[in-house]
């Protein structure tokens, strides 16, 4: 017989073969392709259904299409793909005779770690269903999950945490940073319901009795689990006691610190658990573990900070050793390097000693902001471990308002405006260097006013006044006059020229100044008491300390700078000033110090010059209220630096925010 003829009488054997074996039953090839179109969809149930008896009776319902649907939703299973290999015929032939066919399969995925794939072989057999039929059934094993497991074993996804990105200062010094943690917690059934003992332990976690007692009453707690309380530093004196409570335990973690405490808590912010609706308007990207800023910078750039999980997939087998299926390393968060001089930052903050109020230091060259100060301020740590609600109270009831960031708000600057009028007024003007004004008495206005007069503090003995005069003397009256002979128009223009009115370009949020409340200065009165800083007139501690830049840079306002990556030395506004008018300015700022207002600056260990203000918040001329007080300034030499300082009702101590800011020059290196 010729080879061709036997190979044809080989293949007509195998047909007639698999028909008498099946008579109506699908071929072996036909049921694994079914059984394949049934995995491709995920219909567990359904491949359950042709596996053997065997399978069956050693791997029930629970331990196959269970286990398949809840191993394949966790790791996220998509883009499943399933082909498998004819094997050669004689092989088959031979497996035939004996009621079964075996196939090799190769399988591919994606997963939340990444794709995944793998080669096994499935084994079909021939046996009778519970109708006497017979049919072609699946011999399932859980190598058919991943060949890792298939005597046994377990699958796990693990989480490659991504570390924040770190939030620094210009010198690379530290503002946030991820450090050691514990996260401290008791066992229930060890801990015990000592009331005493639970009161001690509530004080040493600086939390409320209350606070654990609904930490232990949520629906999950069983007497031997492990229920968090408090996460605290590694350096918290609370560890050398805890240790000698029963049932109080720990785990390793890291946690969120701020070495700049309150000084920049409003600046910098903190990170806390997630909310409902943060996770809801975050969407897939969070889990509820998962932190995220809250406040502040953290919060302004968490998509920077935050970084992006990585995670591996873990086979085990019944031997515990270990495979990994796939794996997607983490990606940690970027660092934020700023401008903050955090040295600078705290030495201000200190200086307040309590006293609300806020300040900033800029470089009127650079535009960089060296330091932003809201005083009183918080710990922020407190917020990342989680505050209990009566020391949330504590602090929302502080009639200091530590909470409220004052350096994004806006204050009537007082007097500290007369040198930025006096800019507008020099440039347009109705302002000359040499020309004097001839003032009686103490109080002026005009007779249209209605008996409303503008008073200055001391007269001039008699002698005229020039804008150099009214700056040392601080005259609230040469300046009324001024802004009447300049008219709203021309003045309002100025004050645009300086930014008012418009959104600060800046990093961070910082409340936009205002000229009045409806933007026109459109009564004599109200022009005359805005162009020295009472009126509706108001502005942020950075844009004042802003607003005296063009006195020492060449007529340039700059843009703020926050960030170190930011381009240095651009211009917010410029030809603000010439340098005939800058010369003036210098000059009388210098004599406000050694002639004026800002007396007690005078022996500083450096040269200042500035100049002060007084912002008296009244409703009206004859009524008494609070006093904010003012001092902008900058070391008369170097010029690289403004300080703009505001205590909050500062009633006759007006001196001391001069006494700190020139402490502050002064100690600057």
């Amino acid at each position: 017989m010729s080879r061709k003829i036997w190979t044809l009488s080989l293949l007509l054997f195998t047909i007639l073969l698999l028909s008498a074996c099946s008579g109506d039953q699908a071929t072996p090839e036909e049921q694994l392709q079914s059984y394949i179109d049934h995995w491709k969809k995920e219909e567990f149930d359904k491949m359950y259904s042709m596996d053997t008896h065997k399978s069956k009776e050693k791997y029930p319902k629970s331990k196959m299409s269970d286990r398949y649907e809840k191993i394949y939703k966790e790791l996220d299973i998509k883009n499943l793909k399933i082909t498998y290999k004819k094997p050669d015929e004689d092989k088959l032939k031979m497996e035939l005779e004996k009621n079964h066919a075996t196939f090799p399969i190769k399988v591919k995925m994606d997963s939340t770690s990444g794709p995944i794939s793998f080669t096994a072989d499935v084994q079909l057999k021939r046996e009778k269903n519970k109708d006497g039929k017979e049919n072609w059934y699946v011999n399932w094993n859980p190598g058919l999950i991943f060949p890792e497991i298939k005597d046994g074993g377990s699958v796990t996804l693990a989480t490659l945490p991504a570390a924040r990105g770190e939030i620094l200062d210009r010198d690379k010094m530290p503002l946030a940073i991820n450090e050691k943690a514990y996260r401290i917690g008791i066992v229930p059934e060890q801990f015990g319901t000592d009331s005493a003992k639970m009161q001690k332990l509530a004080s040493l976690l600086g939390i409320s009795v209350a606070d654990i007692k609904n930490q232990l009453n949520q629906s999950w707690v069983k007497p031997n689990l492990f229920v968090p309380l408090k996460v605290i530093s590694e350096n918290s004196a609370a560890l050398e006691e805890l240790p000698s409570l029963s049932g109080v335990t720990y785990e390793e973690t890291t946690s969120r610190t701020y070495p700049a405490g309150p000084a920049a808590a409003h600046l910098v912010g903190y990170v806390g658990k997630i909310n409902a609706e943060e996770l809801k308007e975050k969407g897939n990207d969070y889990t509820v573990d998962d932190m995220i800023g809250k406040r502040g910078l953290e919060k302004q750039y968490e998509d920077e900070l935050r970084g992006k999980d990585g995670s591996k997939i873990v086979a085990t087998n019944s031997n515990g050793e270990e495979k990994v299926l796939a794996q997607t390393d983490s990606k940690d968060g970027k660092n934020i390097e700023l401008t903050i001089d955090s040295r600078l930052q705290e030495k201000i903050y200190k200086s307040y000693g309590g006293d609300a109020g806020t300040s900033a230091a800029v470089n009127p060259k650079t535009g960089e902001v060296l330091a932003l100060v809201s005083s009183p301020g918080f710990d922020p740590e407190e917020f990342v471990t989680g505050i209990s609600s009566s020391r949330l109270k504590a602090l929302e009831d502080d009639p200091k308002q530590p909470l409220i960031n004052r350096f994004n708000l806006t204050y009537a600057p007082g007097s500290v405006m007369k040198p930025i009028s006096a800019m507008i007024g020099l440039e347009n003007g109705s302002i000359k260097s040499n020309e004097t004004m001839t003032i009686n008495g103490l109080e002026w206005g005009k007779k249209n006013w209605g008996g409303y007069k503008v008073r200055r503090v001391t007269g001039s003995g008699g002698k005229p006044v020039d804008v150099t005069d009214a700056l040392v003397r601080s005259d609230n009256i040469f300046f009324a006059r001024k802004a009447v002979e300049m008219g709203a128009d021309q003045y309002v223009k100025g004050l645009k020229s300086f930014g008012f009115g418009e959104e600060i370009p800046f990093s961070y949020p910082i409340k936009r100044s205002q000229i009045s409340n409806n933007g026109k200065l459109d009564n004599e009165v109200l022009l005359a008491n805005t162009i020295y800083g009472q009126g509706e007139i108001q502005l942020s501690s950075l844009h004042v300390a802003l607003a005296y830049a063009p006195i020492i840079n060449n007529g340039i306002m700059p843009k703020p700078l926050l960030l170190s990556t930011d381009e240095k030395g651009k211009a917010w506004h410029e030809n603000l000033l010439s340098k005939e008018h800058a010369d003036v300015m210098q000059k009388a700022l210098r004599k406000v110090v050694t002639d004026g207002t800002a007396a007690k600056a005078k022996n500083a260990k450096v040269a200042i010059s500035g100049k002060t203000g007084t912002a008296e918040l009244k409703k009206s001329q004859n009524s008494t209220g609070h006093e904010n007080s003012w001092f902008t300034a900058y070391p008369t030499k170097e010029k690289n630096v403004v300080i703009s300082m505001m205590v909050e009702k500062a009633e006759g101590r007006g001196h001391i925010v001069v006494e700190r800011v020139s402490s502050i020059l002064s100690s600057k290196k």
